[in-house]
């Protein structure tokens, strides 16, 4: 999808996936929509345009992920989803905050890579045929010297004739040698350094010496076809022009989803244990939201105009419990409300990848169709209600564990029942599930 998309646009295209939480996806919208303008804003103002980052404030599973996950599929952005808890702060061993962009980097540079990959197929598909040809008919060899530079007619309709055999797959069980790269698993190693602790791969860090061995290895032609087109896509891509395509692209339209940041706080009046310090690490955060750069093995990310979504449930603590210039970083703040069965029916029904056609699809493909009766959905909304309510609240999460429990039969038996179409109407999701739901200790470990 483009950044052109308006925010009416976008919030449709979110509708579709997720329900509710409108506010929620308003707020990303303009974020989205604010992107594509700063880009028509001419140079210098455009560089002081920095982006409002977002605080989502609500219960577990009522969509906080989903809904910037799904932002940055629209937007074909680089996005990566962290939590804060994993983080040290600086002087401790475990994971720098720095590894954030590090990673969202090499997202940046798998999606440029698939593209230019998209741009060299049809050419590297030509060549791959080309060099499976040579293989399938060497080029003669005179006794006394150098074949002719120019093949002859006949050798022409021979090859274009093995051509038209290949591309329609009669040669595929046909058995060819062709070169492929050694698999070495190269060891790795954790450095440590002032900017803390950082996995390296050792292939990587001395280039050549360890790989570009080759290898002959026997195949059928279609998985050889496969292999040599891979190997010339790979030849034809200019990774420096991907690593500069890919840098561009993570300072601009990064987006990076810090999760749990309420689990970071220090609250007011609580003690402070011997634990790593929750502050320490709103520390070391602020210089990537604020903005800053951060040394990578592609090259220095400059993070002024990289999107942040925070968000936590904030049931102990509160925002204000965040350092205050933490707080300052995030002036838009969304609450997300609370998931009731009204919302859970519409979950299971209206998205187009809703858990209720996953689970038809999944079944379908044993010759086993399943309908879901308004009843049955209905029932399954009211358990899942009644459910968050006596045991601890996990939002649409419920959901899964209670499909997953309803069709537990179905699911076992489905091989044996092809050509079966069943019902799950209110009496069918009662019978399997009703009896848990109501003994608040078994749903307490089971549902």
């Amino acid at each position: 999808m483009s950044h052109a998309m308006t925010p009416r646009e976008i919030i449709s295209e979110l509708d579709r996936y997720i329900v509710g939480q409108d506010d929620a996806k308003r707020a990303v919208a303009i974020a989205l929509r604010n992107r594509w303008r700063r880009q028509q804003v001419p140079s210098p103002m455009r560089e002081e345009i920095t982006p409002k980052n977002i605080l989502m404030i609500g219960p577990t599973g009522v969509g906080k992920t989903e809904i910037a996950r799904r932002l940055a599929r629209l937007a074909n952005a680089p996005f990566i989803k962290v939590e804060a808890t994993k983080f040290t702060e600086v002087g401790y061993v475990g994971r720098d905050v720095e590894t954030i962009i590090r990673d969202l980097v090499d997202t940046s540079i798998k999606i440029v890579r698939e593209e230019h990959l998209i741009r060299v197929q049809t050419k590297a598909e030509k060549m791959a045929e080309d060099r499976l040809l040579d293989i399938l008919i060497p080029h003669p060899v005179a006794p006394h010297g150098p074949h002719s530079s120019e093949p002859n007619t006949a050798s022409n309709e021979s090859r274009e004739k093995m051509r038209h055999k290949l591309r329609l797959g009669e040669l595929d069980k046909r058995q060819v040698e062709i070169d492929v790269e050694s698999q070495q698993e190269a060891p790795m190693m954790q450095l440590f350094s002032g900017q803390g602790t950082e996995a390296m791969d050792l292939k990587e860090m001395l280039g050549g010496m360890m790989g570009g061995q080759k290898k002959s290895k026997r195949m059928n032609v279609a998985d050889a076809l496969k292999v040599i087109q891979q190997q010339e896509a790979d030849r034809l891509l200019d990774m420096e022009t991907i690593k500069e395509e890919a840098i561009i692209r993570a300072e601009n339209d990064g987006i990076v989803f810090l999760d749990e940041m309420d689990k970071i706080t220090q609250r007011s009046g609580a003690a402070s244990g011997g634990e790593v310090s929750r502050e320490g690490v709103q520390r070391d955060l602020l210089p990537l939201v604020e903005g800053t750069t951060v040394n990578t093995r592609y090259g220095h990310i400059n993070t002024d105009h990289i999107l942040f979504i925070a968000s936590g449930a904030f049931h102990l603590a509160k925002p204000s419990d965040l350092i205050p210039e933490l707080q300052g970083r995030f002036p838009i703040r969304v609450n997300l409300s609370a998931l009731g069965e009204e919302e859970f029916r519409r979950i299971l029904v209206e998205p187009e990848a809703s858990l209720t056609r996953q689970y038809a699809a999944l079944l379908h493909s044993e010759n086993v169709d399943i309908r879901f009766g308004d009843d049955g959905i209905s029932e399954i909304a009211r358990i899942a209600v009644q459910v968050n309510d006596k045991t601890e609240n996990i939002g649409a999460r419920r959901l899964h564990t209670l499909l997953e429990r309803v069709l537990e039969n179905i699911s076992f038996e489905a091989s044996d029942r092809s050509g079966d179409t069943i019902e799950i109407d209110a009496a069918y999701v009662l019978k399997e599930v009703g009896e848990i739901s109501a003994d608040e200790d078994l749903s307490r470990y089971i549902l």
